[in-house]
């Protein structure tokens, strides 16, 4: 499976999306994220993994050794179980993104622990000091991570528009997410190289020297005969 998922950040999640509408046989208005991130390294390739799902807060007061023992049982989950990972963490209060729990430690300490990034309707911060290989798109940046904990994980969730379960497979970038059912992973390298190839036909032409409508008409219809 990590071969796979190796072969498919070499795409980003435009290409993603497009191919699963080959194998789903149908346009999407739903699975990728609807709301432009806040990316925190536009240069880092597109990541892959299966999601760790978790609920956080950041406008309340909490008792520090409940919040800890909650912040350590979260830990837990996101190493157990197939890597990579990518947490997929809702904020739910009010104010989305008062307080960051992505920065300098988490980041880190999530990449420790197998998780290659994050997805988030909350904050980050600490952006020049982050785990330089670890992917962060947030909806927001705050200086502060207030009275941030974890108030559930392994939870169904909404973030940036995408609705996404615990080991949901995910792939991200600059663009956003978009989710991959598990069953059409496997014919995503096929559906891949056939967009490519369609849409190599459409390039070509509006590339050459002289192209027009007539150009155009044509090279549309020989990319209807791409098999």
């Amino acid at each position: 499976m990590n071969a796979l998922f190796e072969s498919l950040k070499k795409f980003d999640a435009p290409t993603i999306a497009n191919a699963l509408e080959i194998v789903l046989g149908a346009r999407q208005v739903t699975g990728f994220t609807t709301q432009t991130p806040i990316v925190a390294n536009e240069k880092l390739p597109p990541m892959v993994g299966y999601a760790r799902t978790a609920m956080i807060r950041s406008s309340t007061p909490f008792d520090a050794k409940t919040a800890r023992k909650n912040l350590l049982a979260y830990y837990e989950y996101v190493a157990q179980g197939p890597q990579p990972t990518i947490a997929v963490i809702q904020d739910i209060d009010a104010r989305p993104g008062l307080g960051a729990f992505w920065g300098e430690v988490n980041t880190h300490v999530h990449w420790g622990l197998g998780c290659v990034g994050m997805i988030t309707n909350g904050s980050m911060r600490d952006l020049d000091v982050m785990q330089p290989n670890f992917q962060c798109l947030a909806a927001s940046l705050s200086p502060s991570h207030a009275w941030v904990h974890i108030a559930q994980h392994g939870t169904n969730v909404d973030v940036l528009g995408l609705h996404v379960a615990d080991g949901d497979i995910i792939h991200a970038d600059r663009h956003g997410a978009v989710l991959i059912p598990a069953h059409t992973l496997e014919k995503l390298p096929a559906a891949i190289d056939f967009m490519a190839r369609k849409e190599k036909v459409i390039l070509d032409a509006a590339k050459s020297k002289g192209f027009n409508i007539d150009t155009l008409r044509s090279a549309m219809s020989a990319m209807d005969t791409v098999k």
